[in-house]
């Protein structure tokens, strides 16, 4: 029970990775706030987990970051863990071929989206000497081609916990990233479908893996509970690769 009276707040918390660490806090003995865009199915996982609740906000805005940052202190008391897991779908595409939209949407959600969530966390994880984790990608820490938008925004995010963690160390507040390879969830999912062939898109995904495969949710949210852990408490300002071997290549 790592996380018992310990107070969690996960945004994109109604699938895939988001939706795994939720479970495993819970199991944990964590209360859980879920936020995400998709309401219905937010509170219907939220639902299926003790000790959890939903409120339904975008990231991309203050005011509902702001909102759901309050929504966690009024329902639960409190804040310790921050989880920023919420992201947009990947995009195939090379800086010709992707739009200012595209790219301005990608950045709104992947990193101004983190940095509101955690310019409204801070002072109450400051209060309780809690800890965000960032969740990034591999690809925020080396080149991968036709992810312009996608790699650049990883990137950014890495960097700006890197800074968040030099910022608060001090006020005992740890910042880390977790950096996975591919993960199967719903995202990857469209990935493989816009690719034609399911099974061979699958393949090509876990041949780019040493290990051979991709990766569960699970195991990207066993690293996030790690870093979010008194395990982790002399580690901030991490990008830790959960890519079965990738960026080691």
């Amino acid at each position: 029970m790592r996380f018992e009276n310990k107070i969690v707040l996960i945004t994109g918390g109604n699938r895939g990775i988001g939706l795994a660490a939720a479970r495993l806090f819970a199991g944990q003995g964590a209360r859980v706030m879920l936020t995400a865009r998709d309401q219905a199915k937010g509170e219907e996982e939220a639902k299926r987990i003790p000790n959890a609740k939903f409120v339904r906000g975008d990231v991309s805005n203050a005011e509902d970051c702001r909102r759901v940052v309050n929504e966690s202190l009024n329902q639960f008391g409190g804040l310790d863990v921050l989880v920023n897991c919420a992201g947009i779908i990947f995009r195939n595409r090379t800086v010709e071929q992707t739009s200012e939209e595209e790219w301005d949407a990608t950045f709104d959600v992947n990193v101004k989206g983190a940095f509101l969530m955690s310019k409204h966390a801070m002072p109450f994880l400051r209060e309780r000497k809690g800890c965000i984790v960032n969740v990034a990608s591999y690809v925020g820490l080396v080149g991968f081609a036709n992810t312009a938008a996608y790699a650049a925004s990883k990137a950014a995010l890495v960097n700006l916990t890197r800074t968040m963690a030099l910022d608060h160390a001090r006020e005992g507040v740890r910042i880390n990233a977790v950096c996975p390879g591919s993960v199967e969830t719903d995202m990857i999912h469209e990935a493989w479908k816009k690719f034609g062939d399911v099974e061979q898109a699958k393949r090509m995904w876990a041949e780019k893996h040493p290990l051979g495969r991709i990766a569960r949710a699970d195991e990207v949210a066993n690293a996030i509970a790690f870093l979010a852990s008194d395990e982790a408490s002399f580690i901030t300002g991490v990008a830790l690769p959960v890519d079965g071997g990738i960026t080691a290549a």
